[in-house]
C-alpha cells in the first residue's frame, strides 16, 4: 500500500499562486502514474493534472496553461504549481498513485483545502 501525504494548501487571493505537494510512503519509480484530483462542494470529483512514470503529463482544460505538475524522484513527492489562481479553483485537492499491472492498485491523499477569493 502506498501512503499519500499532501500539504501546501491554504487561502489565496485571486491571481495569485499555490504549490501543492504529495508525499509518497514508496520509492515513485515503482508508481506508475500519480496525479491530483480536485472536488469542489456539492460537484463531482475531477482530474486536474496527471504525470507518468516516464514524465508524461496530462492537464485538464480547465487548468492547462496555468498548471505544471512535476515530480522529483530523489525525495518520492509529486507537485501542482498553480498559478493565476481563481475562485472557481476553490476545492478539495487529492493526490492519487497508480501502479501494478495495468494500474490495478490506486491510493489516494487525505486531500488540502484550496480556497481563492476573489
Amino acid at each position: 500500500q502506498v501512503q499519500l501525504v499532501e500539504s501546501g494548501g491554504g487561502l489565496v487571493q485571486a491571481g495569485g499562486s499555490l504549490r501543492l505537494s504529495c508525499a509518497a510512503s514508496v520509492s515513485i519509480f515503482s508508481i506508475n502514474a500519480m496525479g491530483w484530483y480536485r472536488q469542489a462542494p456539492g460537484e463531482q470529483r475531477e482530474l486536474v493534472a496527471s504525470i507518468t512514470r516516464s514524465g508524461s503529463t496530462h492537464y485538464a482544460d480547465s487548468v492547462k496553461g496555468r498548471s505544471t505538475i512535476s515530480r522529483d524522484n530523489a525525495k518520492n513527492t509529486v507537485y501542482l504549481q498553480m498559478n493565476s489562481l481563481k475562485p472557481e479553483d476553490t476545492a478539495v485537492y487529492y493526490c492519487t498513485a497508480e501502479w501494478g499491472p495495468n494500474n490495478l492498485f490506486s491510493s489516494w491523499g487525505q486531500g488540502t483545502q484550496v480556497t481563492v477569493s476573489s
